[in-house]
């Protein structure tokens, strides 16, 4: 959540789902979503369901608890079989308190950390990891290696990969076979 306690709204679907974790049914009708995703939220925007957003970052909506109220009631109400017309005739212009009786959001949701905020995880060292090219498209990488194989073991492991090769190249998946020749 921004300093102003405003969401944008992918914050904002996050924070439904945090206030319906609790206490919520979730949907017996396999055509309504548990949480709705940002087009359904723009969509309740354009059929009045939800109220316009509170403010405009850019070209970012911003939306505040009176939003997530609404979304969360809405959320309820279908979970209690009520259809999207029933639940529009039953919140239009409804005040804060009949929101709050509806939605039972606790009273601070927590807020959302922004990724760009968090601080980044410490890069993990580079490992070198040995390979062996069978082939123009095939590399075996060996991971869990202790040491670089020398000559003779490259001529064994050639040797066991005739077979792989010969079926990769049957099953069409070592284009480089064609023109190897």
């Amino acid at each position: 959540m921004r300093d102003d306690g405003l969401w944008t709204i992918d914050e904002l679907s996050a924070g439904v789902a945090e206030a319906l974790a609790a206490g919520y049914p979730g949907q017996t009708n396999g055509r309504v979503r548990e949480v709705p995703d940002r087009r359904t939220i723009r969509w309740y925007t354009t059929i009045g369901l939800l109220d316009r957003p509170a403010g405009m970052h850019g070209r970012t909506a911003l939306y505040g608890r009176r939003h997530l109220l609404q979304i969360v009631a809405i959320k309820r109400l279908q979970a209690d079989g009520l259809t999207l017309a029933e639940v529009q005739e039953r919140l239009l212009g409804a005040p804060e308190a009949t929101l709050t009786e509806i939605a039972r959001v606790p009273e601070k949701v927590p807020a959302r950390e922004k990724f760009w905020a968090a601080r980044p995880a410490a890069p993990k060292k580079a490992v070198v990891v040995p390979g062996i090219r069978l082939g123009a498209n095939v590399t075996v990488l060996l991971g869990a290696a202790n040491h670089v194989p020398d000559d003779e073991e490259l001529a064994v492991i050639e040797a066991a990969a005739a077979p792989l090769l010969d079926t990769l190249r049957r099953l069409g998946l070592d284009p480089s076979a064609d023109r190897e020749g």
